[in-house]
């Protein structure tokens, strides 16, 4: 028995998957090593996974991360998992990676993350050949969940946000500009506490034309400060996996085209896509 894993800095999507490649999914949270140790992922996989998984025939377990930049950081994942699954062989890599081989396969191109942060690549069809930081959460991350909670959030403090959209906002989250300050600046997982409020702006229906522009302005500072920055970009499909992309794809898709690429996969989460590729790449070294 084999797992796969992709884990995102808020969710983790698992899948088993036995001797007859019968599939089993479930879901932990997400483990971001910059933001919690091997004790806290052992800790909250005690609790999140199903406790009649079969720990003891599990053989191999493939994690694709966030946040798993280097070996530093990987090593931090990958102590946890050997201690949840003492069995097992442990592989961890970059989400990016898994991103790009649910999208591509092994086929050559572009791939892109929009979830809670943002990651691009160029690959090969074996490996990512290019890649251009993102810069995380508090210095770039153009394009993401959190880019777009934090002017969400900005503009709620700074009193920017139009009447309608301020009220609304309050009515459902009921946070003070002291309160949201509070969880930015002094508690854990800021990241993904900004990102929460990008799903107030797909649900909302109160100003379209307000939150339609935060989206508009994030994907823009996407592509003009990530994207277009790869040479001969152009010449490449647009590919991406995320919650943030797929739920506004249809803005993503419009800015895609204004910068002269055009349109592949854009996927919600990469899992399904992901198990396939392990299963393929199995059957291959048979």
């Amino acid at each position: 028995m084999i797992i796969i894993a992709d884990g995102g800095s808020t969710k983790t999507n698992w899948c088993l998957l036995d001797d007859s490649n019968k599939k089993i999914y479930f879901n932990t949270e997400g483990y971001n090593p910059y933001f919690v140790d091997s004790d806290y992922i052992v800790q909250s996989l005690k609790k999140g996974l199903p406790q009649d998984l079969p720990f003891e025939k599990i053989t191999e377990v493939n994690y694709y991360g966030a946040g798993v930049h280097n070996g530093e950081k990987a090593k931090i994942v990958e102590t946890a998992l050997s201690k949840v699954f003492p069995t097992a062989q442990v592989e961890v890599g970059h989400d990016l990676l898994a991103a790009a081989r649910a999208l591509l396969g092994d086929q050559s191109g572009f791939a892109a993350i929009l979830g809670t942060g943002t990651n691009s690549c160029i690959y090969d069809g074996q490996e990512i050949t290019h890649n251009i930081d993102s810069a995380a959460y508090i210095l770039g991350d153009e394009g993401s969940g959190s880019f777009i909670g934090k002017k969400l959030l900005t503009d709620f403090i700074r009193g920017l946000m139009p009447a309608d959209v301020a009220e609304a906002f309050f009515n459902t989250y009921k946070l003070t500009p002291d309160e949201i300050m509070d969880n930015v600046y002094t508690k854990p997982l800021a990241n993904r506490f900004c990102a929460s409020f990008s799903k107030f702006v797909y649900d909302n229906n109160v100003n379209i034309q307000y939150t339609r522009k935060i989206v508009d302005d994030a994907f823009e500072a996407f592509f003009k400060n990530l994207v277009s920055q790869y040479p001969d970009f152009q010449a490449y499909t647009f590919n991406c996996i995320g919650s943030v992309g797929y739920n506004f794809r249809n803005v993503l898709e419009e800015k895609a085209t204004q910068y002269g690429m055009k349109v592949g996969k854009i996927l919600r989460s990469p899992i399904d896509d992901l198990v396939q590729f392990h299963i393929s790449r199995a059957a291959k070294n048979k």
